[in-house]
């Protein structure tokens, strides 16, 4: 089968090779060129412009930063529309907007064309494994004849509705995990000012039934080690992810208190010229103006990890 894929990026990239190990003919494109040249190695093949893309593939995925970037794609000069024929399919498996998503998919059926919003999780590492959810919102018997590609990028690949679906459930699961994270930041620092060692602390709630699940585990990897260069996701991008659910929740009138103080913390920390560090720097400005230093050696984390 003929995939395109526009967007090799940090997903982008290791998702794309996945697809073309998986023994797909691929045809992609990004904004740099040298991006490609791994997969160039492997045997894909280089469009010039989106609409080449379409023109050359059965089905094409995109990879992007977010809603902007996708509508010019998918709509703009030499964009996708352009260059895809009745019968042609397209997924997006950015984190994006249901509404952006339903713009594009009735757009894009006056041409015969299928639209399906798919985004994916599992970070860098599941990108580069194949460990990885993808949600997919859209036509079932699209979802359904594309399922073989889908299930050599990700090894959960979920039908889970109409149009927009997808785009929900990730928006719903991101906010999630960064709303805890402003919750954490807040009640590590109490629990270090009101006398207890950051590792000791952490040591013991991994412990309790919250920690048991496993919660507090992301924070050895950037908050408690204070290490957020360079970034497993980027602050700017979260804080598209959080700003997208917050515009959801307005869209249907739901009181979102602690989402708009999660994206009023992102909003902060992006003012302090932090786009490109891993989110969880947001988590430091509660260390501030708790007046706490939280900094556990990474070894320290290792050891407790260890003694498991």
């Amino acid at each position: 089968m003929k995939v395109g894929f526009i967007g090799l990026g940090t997903m982008g990239a290791s998702i794309a090779l996945n697809a073309v190990k998986g023994q797909h003919s691929l045809v992609v494109h990004d904004i740099n060129r040298d991006a490609a040249n791994p997969h160039l190695e492997i045997g894909a093949e280089w469009a010039a412009s989106p609409k080449e893309v379409a023109a050359q593939s059965e089905v094409v995925f995109t990879s992007l930063p977010g809603p902007a970037q996708v509508e010019e794609v998918a709509l703009g000069e030499n964009g996708l529309m352009e260059g895809f024929s009745a019968g042609s399919a397209y997924f997006d498996l950015s984190t994006n907007s249901p509404t952006v998503m339903r713009r594009l998919h009735a757009t894009m059926q006056e041409k015969g064309v299928e639209v399906m919003d798919a985004p994916v999780s599992g970070g860098p590492d599941g990108a580069k494994s194949g460990k990885m959810a993808i949600w997919v919102g859209g036509d079932r018997a699209t979802f359904d004849k594309y399922k073989a590609v889908l299930d050599t990028m990700g090894d959960a690949a979920r039908y889970i509705g109409p149009i927009g679906a997808g785009s929900i459930a990730k928006l719903v699961h991101n906010l999630s995990g960064y709303i805890i994270q402003t919750a954490m930041a807040e009640t590590f620092t109490m629990g270090v000012k009101a006398g207890l060692e950051p590792d000791a602390l952490w040591e013991a709630v991994r412990q309790g039934a919250l920690g048991r699940r496993r919660s507090f585990d992301t924070l050895h990897r950037n908050y408690l080690p204070q290490k957020f260069d360079p970034p497993d996701f980027a602050l700017a991008l979260a804080r598209k992810d959080v700003a997208l659910a917050c515009e959801l929740g307005r869209e249907y009138d739901v009181p979102m208190k602690m989402a708009h103080t999660t994206l009023a913390e992102m909003t902060e920390a992006l003012n302090r010229g932090w786009a490109g560090r891993d989110s969880r720097v947001a988590m430091t400005l509660q260390n501030e103006r708790a007046g706490v230093d939280i900094k556990v050696d990474p070894e320290r984390l290792k050891e407790i990890i260890d003694n498991d």
